[in-house]
């Protein structure tokens, strides 16, 4: 009886011990962001529900995660807005255009990181700059650590985003000035 008891006590005791727990350095390296398992999507809301999602289709970038330093790491991300979806051509056409993203003269929205503060065990807080339109300001996001396997690592990140500051309110306050960000990045070593 008592060796069930022990037993049972063992495996709920690895029950409760976190999934995701990756040693530093195991994870040290980088990571080029593959588009294969990676999404950016957004939603933006409206006065009295609804509203709309959308997502990227084409970005890329790198992460590289520092074994000694965790603030010395660094996240590049550069987006394409002509590469703008919301499964409405009409949405879509408009937010590409001079009215929002303004894709041609504008052909991309870049992210570089000037801080990576470990929050956790599997997560963290990354500031860095982030340029649309031509205009630049700091932006902070939240990345916790989805897994790493077979030198793939995967991260879940979100964050908000006032549009206004970048030049992007048009149908403010009918449409939110917040921009919810909902991304994973799959990343491989190398």
């Amino acid at each position: 009886m008592k060796a069930r008891i022990f037993g049972l006590a063992a495996f709920a005791a690895c029950l409760a011990m976190p999934v995701y727990a990756v040693a530093l350095s195991d994870a040290a390296g980088s990571y080029t962001i593959s588009p294969s398992g990676s999404s950016i999507r957004f939603t933006i809301g409206k006065a009295g529900g609804g509203g709309f999602d959308g997502a990227f289709g084409r970005f890329k970038g790198t992460i590289r995660i520092d074994n000694g330093d965790v603030g010395r790491s660094k996240v590049d991300l550069t987006i394409y807005p002509e590469s703008v979806g919301t499964g409405q051509g009409r949405i879509d056409a408009f937010l590409r255009s001079d009215a929002v993203f303004d894709a041609t003269n504008n052909p991309e929205i870049q992210f570089r990181s000037t801080s990576v503060t470990r929050t956790g065990d599997t997560t963290a807080l990354v500031i860095g700059r982030l340029t649309a339109r031509g205009k630049t300001f700091s932006e902070k996001f939240t990345a916790e650590l989805g897994g790493l396997k077979g030198g793939t690592i995967k991260f879940h990140v979100t964050g908000k985003v006032l549009r206004s500051r970048y030049g992007m309110d048009v149908g403010t306050p009918l449409y939110s000035n917040i921009v919810d960000f909902d991304m994973t990045l799959m990343g491989k070593r190398g």
